[in-house]
């Protein structure tokens, strides 16, 4: 039993750092939201910080439209951090047999 124990730190231990490890390649990270088939693309870090915004310049003549299309494209940034950072989070813990409604980072 104690062995067993030993070995549970262990791994815990192991899983620690991979989960700190995997929190600093997501939070470095960067992605490119797109919007209107690319015409405004933003580019943002894992940790939600806007980095550069391009737009199209045909886009400039319509300002509302110009703003919900800037709009779409940061919304579409922050879903595929979301997305990339689950798919990571889900690799780390595959295997591990958690209660129902836990989730990792705690």
């Amino acid at each position: 039993m104690k062995g067993n124990i030993a070995g549970l730190m262990q791994q815990a231990q192991k899983m620690q750092q991979q989960m700190q490890q995997a929190q600093e390649e997501l939070a470095n990270m960067v992605v490119t939201g797109e919007a209107a088939g690319g015409l405004a693309r933003v580019t943002m870090t894992g940790k939600h910080a806007v980095k550069r915004v391009e737009i199209d310049e045909s886009l400039m003549d319509d300002r509302e439209m110009l703003e919900d299309i800037v709009t779409a494209a940061v919304n579409d940034a922050v879903n595929r951090i979301a997305t990339t950072t689950a798919e990571r989070m889900s690799e780390m813990t595959a295997g591990i047999n958690l209660p129902p409604g836990m989730k990792l980072p705690f």
